[in-house]
């Protein structure tokens, strides 16, 4: 596998900074900090050592203690550095949390990201941390931090709103510049939820891909829609990254759900080697 390319923090306000990494691809995700009062909540810690490691040396630059860890969802590439934080206090949803009590299916990561193979079989070793407060609706977690529910890429949701900066971390509710994955989502209900999220912050910290705002929200949502009907002409998503496998992801997804069907798509089965 290729040297990661460096990544630092970077401060989007006060107290505010988000952890980009290059490319947004499979397995390559975005992560945040923001300072309060007490010391330090993270949102999101990546998936395996060559990303957290950097990530949580960065953290302690800061030193500040890290308070709290809020997990926008279940997915691995979002959870697998917990134990870079030990002390902290693990917020998620209930989703999440039953999620990340049950054994990581390590061979179907491999499968659908091979570049990170070598590094699974240690994920599987030392695990991931149990949530230790899970949240269901909308909650005041600091006097600057307030975290979320929603539902769209997963069951279990959350995004992390700093009003006093205007920023919002919005998980994998927002893909910007790479093509969202749906196999657990429903197209429909997250091209939705997108109009609320829009009120919520001028500044969007997606779960992929680069900072953005409302412009890159609207052209996600549009992609969403096309999934929804089954058909998805030109358009700006033409740039985006990973789109020869997760177009047809989507629009089995959205086509599965239209008939009463929570399924995993076939495409999905196959790229994890399940199918």
């Amino acid at each position: 596998m290729a040297e990661p390319e460096t990544v630092v923090l970077t401060q989007l306000a006060e107290g505010v900074y988000a952890w980009i990494q290059p490319g947004g691809e499979t397995g390559v995700s975005n992560a945040g900090v923001i300072v309060d009062d007490d010391g330090l909540t993270i949102v999101d810690t990546l998936m395996v050592r060559s990303q957290w490691e950097p990530f949580s040396q960065a953290v302690a630059e800061l030193e500040l203690p890290v308070k709290r860890v809020v997990l926008t969802h279940a997915h691995v590439d979002h959870v697998g550095g917990t134990k870079a934080f030990p002390h902290a206090a693990i917020y998620a949803t209930p989703d999440t949390s039953e999620l990340l009590d049950e054994v990581m299916p390590i061979d179907a990561y491999k499968a659908f990201m091979p570049e990170f193979e070598n590094e699974f079989d240690e994920l599987a070793e030392i695990g991931t941390r149990p949530v230790t407060h899970t949240i269901e609706t909308a909650a005041q977690l600091t006097p600057r931090i307030e975290v979320l529910s929603a539902s769209g890429h997963t069951a279990g949701d959350l995004m992390v709103l700093v009003a006093d900066a205007d920023i919002l971390f919005s998980g994998d509710l927002c893909f910007f510049g790479v093509t969202p994955l749906a196999f657990q989502g429903d197209p429909v209900a997250w091209a939705g939820v997108l109009d609320a999220v829009n009120e919520l912050a001028d500044t969007i910290v997606p779960g992929h891909g680069p900072v953005g705002g409302e412009k890159e929200l609207r052209d996600l949502q549009s992609y969403l829609q096309h999934c929804a009907a089954g058909n998805i002409p030109a358009g700006p998503w033409d740039q985006w990254t990973e789109r020869s496998t997760r177009d047809e992801i989507n629009i089995e997804r959205a086509a599965l759900l239209r008939a009463g069907r929570d399924e995993m798509p076939p495409a999905m089965l196959r790229a994890i080697g399940w199918g």
